[in-house]
């Protein structure tokens, strides 16, 4: 029997409510839909005073090794941030130094940021896609850019997002569904150590 695929949304934002959360909450809740997969999410509004208390691994609150444990053992990531400075926030970066730098191998991420307005949607790859290539993660084709327009409040509001988003989640879907085939056939193909002692024999 085959195991659930796991969806770790990471959301970047340090305040609460927060627009980035909708955006990557939606994103995750659609594709477990769609794969019946179990997810987990990360929200740095509610763990940043732990998260910047953890200087580095050894020194891990119970709750952020949660969290690393969680991301590190995704079969997909959908992370997000709003925009600062033209990049994203302090804290997000910090999360990821915290994570092992071979955990993410070929691991799909699904990109997403928020801000002001649309100037800034080349955050998503001139610096998040970069961040998640020294991982040699798999940052899957589209992202998802929204600015304050998009939203009533912290509500979707515009049909050009859901579009965008509806679009993301299609076009990730074969990604994680081909992850998912391939691990099933290397957990299939790899022989018990009693099969290899017949073997052997």
């Amino acid at each position: 029997m085959s195991r659930k695929l796991k969806i770790v949304g990471v959301s970047g934002s340090v305040r609460r409510p927060s627009r980035t959360h909708v955006l990557v909450e939606h994103l995750v809740t659609t594709l477990a839909t769609s794969l019946a997969a179990d997810t987990h999410l990360v929200e740095l509004g509610e763990i940043a005073p732990q998260l910047a208390a953890s200087l580095d691994r050894d020194r891990l609150t119970p709750d952020v090794r949660s969290h690393i444990d969680a991301i590190e053992s995704a079969d997909l990531l959908v992370v997000g941030s709003p925009v600062y400075r033209a990049s994203f926030t302090g804290l997000f970066k910090h999360l990821f130094d915290l994570v092992h730098h071979e955990a993410l191998f070929d691991v799909p991420v699904l990109l997403a940021a928020t801000g002001g307005s649309e100037r800034h949607a080349l955050v998503i790859d001139h610096q998040l896609r970069p961040l998640f290539s020294f991982f040699q993660a798999h940052t899957l084709p589209i992202g998802v850019y929204a600015s304050e327009r998009d939203f009533d409040h912290y509500a979707i509001a515009s049909d050009s997002l859901r579009d965008r988003l509806a679009l993301a989640v299609s076009r990730a879907l074969p990604f994680v569904q081909q992850r998912s085939s391939l691990s099933s056939a290397d957990s299939f193909s790899t022989p018990s150590p009693a099969h290899a002692v017949t073997a052997a024999a």
